[in-house]
């Protein structure tokens, strides 16, 4: 599991992302570069990070079902995760 505070940071930058998505965009159109510049760190969509929903681990995420591959392989291996079956040959 992922610590609390590094979830909340995360959860934090999606907030300001989405608040300054506008205000960017129309600077961006602008081409106002100098007052992209003054906008908060944090409110560049490049610094998100993909986390897996239930343990907040940060590598290993498969996007499709939003899931890091070890979740997602206990998941699978319980029959948890719908359409999802062990591949044997």
């Amino acid at each position: 599991m992922a610590k609390e505070s590094m979830k909340a940071r995360e959860a934090k930058r999606e907030a300001l992302v989405a608040k300054y998505a506008a205000k960017r965009e129309a600077l961006k159109q602008a081409g106002d570069y100098d007052a992209l510049q003054r906008l908060p760190k944090n409110a560049s969509p490049v610094r998100l990070h993909n986390r897996c929903k239930l343990t907040g681990r940060p590598r290993g995420y498969m996007r499709q079902f939003g899931l890091s591959r070890v979740t997602f392989r206990e998941m699978a291996n319980q029959g948890l995760i719908p359409g999802v079956k062990k591949a044997s040959w």
